[in-house]
């Protein structure tokens, strides 16, 4: 053909590939033999602009036309660049159009992941999640353990490859190596795994008898897994290369150590602070004093309390927390306190409180003056008198 190619297509000299893509498409879907059953017309101008578009969609055939005109691929030029790819009849030009089809529907008919050059797709393995119980103190020096995992690793017979000993693989017949096949129904293009190799691209003539052609076998795998201090609930430390091994020589998949704290009978975690809470005898927090506490070393430490100490009051214990991760830094450790009526008193105890109870303002059953308990009890004085004069701002 020694049309101009550029016309054939209705684009300038200078026209973006996507330009050429897109009028190409559009005359495509206009002048297709499907959609004009009987026109010879419009079959020599579907021929013709599919000719440009095989070469002008290839930087390389593109050059050559810019730079020697039709006489690039009409063999004037000692063979050229091979002909015009392929116009013997509808077959040739189903190249072009199928590429901009892929472009349009390949991914939702499958197209998307498909072999190429006949290269052979390994299949990757799967990832695997491990999930690891700690200790609270576990998470605060790190850990180093060995953990057993039950997964497929690659055959140790053939290698990987899924093929016996002294034997390799073959290129499918079906699909050429592709891993795919096209069928054409009508005006449109499917494209599906080919069913001889699934999707491979090779075919196995004698597989492996160990692992029966898939490359792989199901053993337990041990593993070294370090924990480093600081580590929180809920993060994932990954070994890379350690999961499931792939089919037929794929790379392996990834095992991802999943930390899972268990709770502590002391200790709650916020980040790299503790908080413990600590019950102090109510004469205890009335007169002040020190109170042994656990730390998360696994010894005790002291807090002083002032007298007056009331339930809720926290202390801090500067760099006593949890390890801080990847640093060197610790949070702190908060005693919360948790002042503790008394029970069981006997008749000479409750005497004592009675009279305790009459020099602090109160009749010796429990019952206060506002204004006399006030001095010792101010937080509790103080919310009587609030709902006194709520009462009051009601019944106004």
């Amino acid at each position: 053909m020694s049309q101009d190619l550029y016309a054939s297509l209705g684009v300038s000299r200078s026209a973006s590939a996507d330009e050429i893509k897109k009028a190409y498409r559009k005359l495509a879907m206009k002048y297709h033999p499907d959609q004009n059953k009987g026109d010879a017309e419009a079959e020599a101008k579907f021929k013709e602009i599919s000719h440009a578009y095989d070469i002008l969609k290839d930087e390389q055939k593109r050059a050559a036309y810019d730079r020697y005109g039709n006489s690039a691929f009409d063999g004037s030029m000692g063979g050229g660049m091979g002909g015009g790819a392929g116009m013997g009849g509808m077959g040739g030009m189903g190249g072009a159009f199928s590429d901009i089809f892929e472009d349009m529907f390949g991914d939702f008919m499958g197209g998307a992941g498909r072999a190429r050059g006949g290269a052979q797709q390994s299949t990757r393995g799967s990832d695997m999640q491990y999930t690891m119980e700690l200790t609270l103190e576990e998470a605060f020096k790190g850990k180093e353990t060995t953990i057993k995992i039950p997964t497929n690793q690659s055959c140790d017979s053939c290698d990987g490859s899924g093929a016996e000993k002294g034997t390799s693989s073959t290129t499918c017949s079906t699909c050429g190596g592709q891993g795919r096949v096209r069928q054409q129904q009508g005006f449109f293009t499917i494209e599906r795994t080919c069913p001889t190799c699934d999707g491979q691209g090779k075919v196995i003539e004698k597989p492996c008898k160990k692992c029966a052609g898939s490359g792989r076998m199901h053993k337990e795998k041990t593993l070294k897994v370090k924990i480093p201090a600081g580590v929180e609930q809920g993060r994932r430390i990954r070994l890379s290369g350690e999961g499931e091994a792939g089919l037929r020589g794929g790379a392996s998949g990834d095992l991802y150590v999943l930390i899972n704290l268990k709770p502590h009978k002391f200790f709650k975690r916020d980040g790299a602070h503790l908080f413990c809470r600590v019950p102090v005898p109510f004469t205890q927090a009335a007169l002040g004093g020190s109170v042994e506490v656990p730390t998360i070393e696994g010894t005790r430490g002291s807090v002083k309390i002032p007298a007056g100490t009331q339930t809720g009051q926290q202390f801090r214990l500067k760099g006593k927390g949890m390890s801080v991760l990847n640093s060197s830094q610790r949070g702190d450790a908060f005693i919360e306190i948790f002042v503790e009526t008394p029970v069981n008193l006997n008749k000479k105890q409750e005497d004592l409180l009675r009279q305790l109870d009459k020099s602090m303002g109160g009749d010796g059953n429990g019952d206060k003056d506002p204004g006399k308990a006030a001095k010792h009890s101010p937080e509790s004085s103080g919310f009587m008198s609030k709902v006194k004069d709520f009462i009051d701002d009601l019944k106004e």
